[in-house]
């Protein structure tokens, strides 16, 4: 029987390679390994989530959200609550949380992010290990917001990696995006 650990461990192998210069790799290779639920929202140290770097079909644009509990622009994404496929909870969250229908989310991973979210009400300060994945909007890009969100917002991603004001995490995505579309085939 496979671990249901593995595919995340072969997926950070595969993103060590294509980003050799990115050191959080083995922080979340250790929190895989080490943790007993590192899947589980109830794991009061930290745990796995999913994201989405949620591109305009033309790539021109990114998808983001005013978060109601964090008061900052962001890209989709959530808990795993015990599933560890990243790459489906990404997709399931940029769906939820935007409305969008005909998603497609690409293979590897785009991204990882270790933050810390503040304690608030009952809930301890604990770490958030966020791995990102692009998902691209293949349909009508008229969203919709839930109740995790006070508003969205197409933004164009040149401009946003050029953005000072925005959260430093965002504009690493940005660069990274327009770094990849200009890499040859």
């Amino acid at each position: 029987m496979t671990s249901p650990r593995l595919p995340l461990s072969l997926a950070l192998d595969d993103y060590a390679a294509r980003w050799p210069e990115e050191g959080d790799v083995q922080r979340f290779r250790d929190w895989l390994s080490e943790a007993e639920r590192p899947f589980h929202r109830e794991t009061d140290a930290g745990h796995f989530t999913g994201s989405a770097w949620l591109v305009s079909a033309d790539g021109e644009r990114v998808l983001l959200m005013l978060h109601r509990k964090l008061g900052r622009w962001l890209q989709p994404g959530g808990h795993a609550d015990g599933e560890s496929d990243l790459r489906g909870v990404a997709l399931r969250e940029a769906g939820e949380e935007t409305g969008l229908a005909d998603l497609v989310v690409m293979p590897g991973i785009f991204d990882l992010d270790a933050h810390r979210i503040p304690a608030r009400g009952h809930e301890p300060e604990h770490w958030h290990y966020d791995v990102r994945y692009v998902v691209q909007a293949r349909g009508s890009e008229s969203f919709t917001a839930n109740e995790e969100s006070l508003e969205l917002q197409w933004r164009s991603i040149s401009h946003l990696a050029a953005d000072t004001q925005a959260d430093e995490s965002l504009r690493r995505l940005a660069a990274k995006w327009l770094a990849t579309r200009e890499m040859p085939a």
